[in-house]
């Protein structure tokens, strides 16, 4: 209450003033909280006090100045910073109380969702591969929760995502719009990304899509990476053979791996068919695989799973 002043009486009530010094002199000894320097300053006090009461004085004004000339020559620092105001500690480091849980928390998000948005300014304005970025419409980033315990990730965009900026939103987009709704789950609680960012050009073609090339994906693999990272997924789902190739680095067949978990960087990775090979081949058998894939991504979310889920795509018994 720096500048405040008070009107003290004294008197009669003198005794216990002084009282109230000393006391709190001794607590502060005995919890060895305030410097040599704040003692003498009390007991300076007191003195003050008993003197003023020999002379019958009644009343006096105490203000920051006058507690400061009772302590004569010397350092002054012990006045003009008193000692801060001792902080209640928490219950224990290891076992932080809800709030600070919490702001923990929010700080954490906070940060990711930064560092989210300084990579994907990064990949926005990329243009390592000067070919695809002259030949782009869009770069096609990625969508979905940057706090997603699933992921799923593709091979490059094809037309409509390089128009619309969007992974997953032609066809077979729709169709694995689909197949994350049938998990119970929508686009928004997932996340989806490419292998490329950008579109693999097709010079010469006016409609078509091409593989991406090994250059091409060890060139933009890095953004994914670090996608991965930061989202940090219980699961990934590898959409077809190039995913797989871009991910773990294998070039078997995705009908070899399909359905057997594997392992990114420590997280659990499920090899599936793409779904652009569903729109291809309609067979009944093949819709099923790919729902079991599922099944076991969603018995590894631990997520529940009803008799319905469970018997989609079977033939029914004859």
């Amino acid at each position: 209450m720096e500048g405040t002043a008070w009107r003290v009486e004294l008197g009669a009530g003198v005794s216990e003033s002084v009282k109230f010094f000393r006391a709190l002199r001794m607590a502060r000894v005995r919890m060895n909280l305030m410097s040599d320097a704040y003692h003498e300053l009390l007991d300076a006090a007191i003195q003050h006090l008993q003197g003023l009461k020999s002379r019958r004085v009644r009343f006096v004004s105490v203000s920051p100045q006058a507690l400061e000339s009772l302590r004569g020559p010397g350092p002054r620092a012990a006045v003009r910073n008193p000692p801060a105001a001792v902080t209640p500690a928490l219950p224990s480091a290891a076992a932080p109380t809800v709030e600070r849980k919490a702001e923990e928390g929010g700080r954490k998000t906070e940060g990711k969702a930064a560092a989210f948005a300084e990579l994907r300014q990064r990949a926005m304005g990329c243009v390592k591969c000067s070919h695809l970025a002259a030949a782009r419409k869009n770069v096609v980033f990625g969508v979905g929760d940057i706090g997603a315990r699933l992921m799923f990730v593709g091979e490059a965009p094809g037309a409509d995502e390089d128009v619309q900026g969007e992974p997953f939103v032609g066809a077979a987009g729709q169709l694995l719009t689909k197949i994350i709704q049938t998990m119970g789950l929508s686009r928004d609680s997932v996340y989806i990304a490419n292998i490329l960012k950008c579109r693999p050009d097709t010079p010469g073609q006016r409609s078509g899509n091409r593989k991406p090339t090994a250059e091409e994906m060890q060139t933009c693999i890095p953004y994914l990476h670090e996608q991965i990272d930061l989202i940090g997924p219980q699961v990934l789902v590898a959409l077809g053979a190039t995913a797989v190739e871009g991910l773990l680095g294998k070039t078997i067949g995705i009908t070899r791996l399909r359905g057997q978990w594997q392992t990114y960087r420590g997280t659990p990775l499920m090899p599936t068919y793409h779904p652009a090979y569903l729109l291809r081949n309609q067979a009944l058998s093949e819709k099923r695989r790919v729902w079991e894939d599922m099944l076991e991504v969603m018995e590894r979310l631990k997520m529940p799973i009803s008799e319905k889920q469970r018997n989609f795509f079977l033939k029914p018994a004859a």
